[in-house]
């Protein structure tokens, strides 16, 4: 899955799905788009000066909850693909010790098909491909 596919998977089609799986560069390209986003905004925040004491601006709080839906959502379905329940992103809240237990399973292959569906792998993409113009 592309950048492209995988952001408009994860901002248009699958928003709030927290159902399925999700491929790992699926999950990883969104990763990569948040961080980009936070950069951005954290950009913005200091040229026109929205930066508070914390930190923190304005518009990066904006964006922070614009893809937190999406962020979680993307993280429950690439659970799933691993053959681990969703609840699995608690343990995210132990500082250290769960990030890099989330971070092994995140980085771990597709299972084959198991109780939240058919491999994603199986399917080559989450898009249907392009249709073709007839002249």
């Amino acid at each position: 899955m592309s950048f492209q596919d995988a952001v408009r998977v994860c901002l248009t089609q699958k928003y709030a799905d927290f159902t399925g799986r999700a491929r790992r560069s699926e999950y990883w390209w969104f990763v990569v788009f948040s961080i980009i986003v936070g950069i951005i905004a954290s950009i913005i925040d200091s040229i026109i000066r929205t930066r508070w004491n914390n930190g923190y601006g304005l518009i990066q709080m904006l964006a922070n909850l614009a893809l937190i839906i999406p962020g979680l959502a993307v993280g429950a379905r690439r659970l799933h693909d691993t053959g681990r329940t969703a609840w699995w992103l608690l343990i995210g809240l132990v500082p250290i010790v769960g990030y890099i237990v989330l971070l092994i399973f995140f980085v771990q292959d597709s299972q084959g098909e198991n109780q939240y569906g058919q491999s994603p792998k199986a399917f080559g993409s989450e898009l249907p491909p392009p249709v073709a113009p007839q002249y």
